[in-house]
This record gives structure tokens, C-alpha cells and sequence, in this order.
């Protein structure tokens, strides 16, 4: 059985949109235009109520189909995580998960959230969002480069220490940024997942909910019943992604990382398993690079990605829209990752080019890197 997959425009009218959606109406994909991409179907399972498009950073879009119950489910385990229903300010876009997920939150909680204006963003944005809230729990789910924004702004810094927490995802954050909003008084929980966990699905390194957590041959996998029902369109990478075991259904985030043992398990991300280079014959994560790099004053946005290199075959380059020491940065690295991982230069841009989820656009990065290497 199916049913109709309806086109819907970001904005204020996804908030309805969803709700239908996941009490049984038309499924519906997000897009930023409203307009249907040529190859999407009119009709989906009878199961999927939403289909988030990823985006892309790393490698081609996918389209992840997600059943009510996923949907449900994290939003359940998100209130319960975080102390409680309260009212949002939704700061992300739409047609990701992280802000539809702000709206199944707001949906499961029974309140209305309140989103900050369009265009760039920045403090008086989210202070004018926050103001008009009305419940006394308040949460806000932000990218690290929206929290810098926000923590180097005093009124900003007083606004959110009176939030309940103020969950950030998308991207490793800063442990200093994590530290510089722990000493105003936010309270700032790390969120972890994917589209095809429905969104974060562990906070702080513990799972939500009923969600199991695992590594196998280094690889981060997820169970539990926040899982998507697979990729729109690809049943081939479903399979792949998709497996069961153990008597559970896995889902292989492609991530690298490791679980705690003392005095609790949680888990660590260390980077994406496909984020490697190979620099004079030595395997190079450049994510480990990047969360290093962030840890130095001033360098909170560093992006490191690998160029081509006659010499080492490729080579981590440090990009960013500050001035960077880059001999300082090199041995700051090579003190907790020896010397392959030294970035070889820096690269200064006025901006760093970003996705619409407020995420690094890598790929236009790596472009970048590469025309200024010719």
C-alpha cells in the first residue's frame, strides 16, 4: 500500500504539513523552493510519513525515507533526555532534520515554536525569537558556528543561560566554545545522529531512549526505533546501510569512533571513515585534524580538508576566515597526532562557503583548496 508523497515549501507552513504527515495524511518532502525534483515519485510506502533529503557534504544527496513512529519516537526520547516538553526557537532550516526535528518536538510537546527571521543569522535574530516566547521550559537547537554567534554576545549569553538547554549538532563543537558557554551558565548538550536516525539520537555521548550503540571494525552503528525505513528510490544502499544483526537492525553511520569505558559508556566520534588521506604513505583522519585545530584560540571555524601533493601524494590544508600561525598550528597538531597530520598550509577566505544546515560545504572546499594548489 501507498500513500501521496506531497512537495512542501520550507517555511512557516511545514509545521501543519508535518503534523498531517505523521497522523496519517500525505508523506511530504521538504525542499527550500517548494518546487517536486524531477526524479521523485508521487506515492511512497504506506510506512513513510516524511523524506528528508540529505546534504550532501561529503558525497552525492540521498533521500531517507522516515516512518511516524521514527519521527515520534526521537521526539519522545529528545523530551525525555532533556528534562521535559517545553517551546522551542527554531533556528535551522526546514527541509533538514534538525529543524523538521524542532518541529516534531514542538508537535509531541504540544506547543508552538517560535522561528527566528530568515536571512543571516545572528544574535539580534535569536534575541527577537526569544522574546516572543511564551512557556517557561525554552530549548534551541543550533549549529556550533550559531553558538559562537551567540556566546560573543552578552545580551545573546544572558538569553541562553535562561534556556533549559540548548542542544548543538551538525558538526564536532569546540570543547573551548563548549567551555566559554558553561562558565555564563548554558547548558549546552551535544547532539549526535543523522537523518536516518531521525536526527540526534545520543546527547553527551549516551544513547536516547531505547537506542543501542555499537562498534564494529571502528565503525559507530546504530539500533533502535528512531531508525529510517532506508533510501528513497535505492534499495541497494539501503541493504548496504541497513543490516540486521544480533537479532536488531543496524544502521552503519559511516563514522569512526570508540566507546568509553570508565565511569560510564559513551560514545566518541572521531571523524567520518571515508575522511582519510593517505600523506606519504601514512592514513591521515582529517576530522581528528579539524577537532585539534578548533581547540586553538581564534580557529573555532577551522575546516581541514586534503589536497593533492606531487611530494606526499595529499596533504591536510587548514582553511579558514581567520589569520592562522601555521607554525604554531603544526606543531600544536603534531603534538597529539604526530607529524603526517601537520596541515601544510593555510588557506584564508572572507567567508567559508556553507550548506543551508549551516554546515561546511566540503565539497566547494576541497574545490577551493585545489585550484589554489594549481
Amino acid at each position: 500500500m501507498t500513500r501521496a508523497l506531497r512537495i512542501v515549501r520550507a517555511g512557516p507552513g511545514v509545521l501543519d504539513a508535518l503534523r498531517t504527515a505523521l497522523s496519517g495524511g500525505p508523506a511530504i518532502l521538504v525542499t527550500s523552493d517548494g518546487a517536486r525534483p524531477e526524479d521523485v515519485p508521487g506515492t511512497v510506502s504506506l510506512r513513510t510519513a516524511l523524506v528528508v533529503e540529505s546534504s550532501g557534504s561529503t558525497g552525492r544527496p540521498k533521500r531517507i525515507a522516515l516512518g511516524a513512529d521514527a519521527v515520534l519516537a526521537n521526539a519522545a526520547a529528545s523530551e525525555s533526555a532533556l528534562g521535559g516538553p517545553g517551546q522551542w526557537v527554531l533556528a535551522l532550516p526546514t527541509h533538514y532534520v534538525a529543524g523538521l526535528n524542532v518541529l516534531a518536538r514542538s508537535i509531541a510537546a504540544g506547543t508552538i515554536p517560535v522561528a527566528v527571521a530568515e536571512g543571516p543569522f545572528t544574535a539580534a535574530a535569536f534575541l527577537a525569537a526569544a522574546e516572543r516566547l511564551d512557556a517557561p521550559d525554552r530549548f534551541v537547537s543550533l549549529v556550533p558556528s550559531q553558538l559562537a554567534t551567540l556566546v560573543a554576545d552578552p545580551s545573546a549569553r544572558v538569553a541562553l543561560a535562561r534556556f533549559a538547554a540548548v542542544l548543538v549538532g551538525g558538526q564536532a563543537t569546540p570543547a573551548t566554545l563548549l567551555a566559554e558557554a558553561a562558565d555564563h551558565g548554558i547548558r549546552v548538550v551535544r547532539s549526535y545522529g543523522s537523518s536516518e536516525t531521525s536526527g540526534g539520537c545520543v546527547y553527551d555521548g549516551r544513547p536516547n531512549g531505547t537506542t543501542e550503540v555499537r562498534i564494529r571494525d571502528g565503525e559507530v552503528q546504530l539500533a533502535g526505533p528512531t531508525l529510517a525505513e532506508g533510501y528513497l528510490g535505492d534499495p541497494a544502499l539501503t541493504e548496504e546501510r541497513f543490516i540486521h544483526d544480533e537479532g536488531l537492525r543496524w544502521f552503519r553511520t559511516a563514522d569512526a569512533g570508540y566507546l568509553t569505558e570508565e565511569p560510564e559508556p559513551r560514545l566518541v566520534v572521531t571523524g567520518r571513515r571515508d575522511d582519510v588521506i593517505i600523506s606519504g604513505g601514512v592514513k591521515v583522519a582529517l576530522g581528528a585534524i579539524e577537532q585539534a585545530v578548533r581547540e586553538l584560540p581564534g580557529l573555532s571555524d577551522a575546516v581541514i580538508v586534503g589536497a593533492p601533493d606531487s611530494r606526499w601524494g595529499e596533504v591536510p590544508v587548514l582553511v579558514s576566515v581567520h589569520d592562522a600561525d601555521l607554525a604554531a598550528v603544526r606543531a600544536a597538531v603534531e603534538s597529539v597526532l604526530g607529524p603526517a597530520a601537520r596541515p601544510a598550509r593555510v588557506l584564508r577566505l572572507a567567508e567559508l562557503p556553507l550548506l543551508p544546515g549551516g554546515k561546511p560545504d566540503r565539497l566547494a572546499l576541497r574545490a577551493l583548496v585545489v585550484a589554489d594548489s594549481a
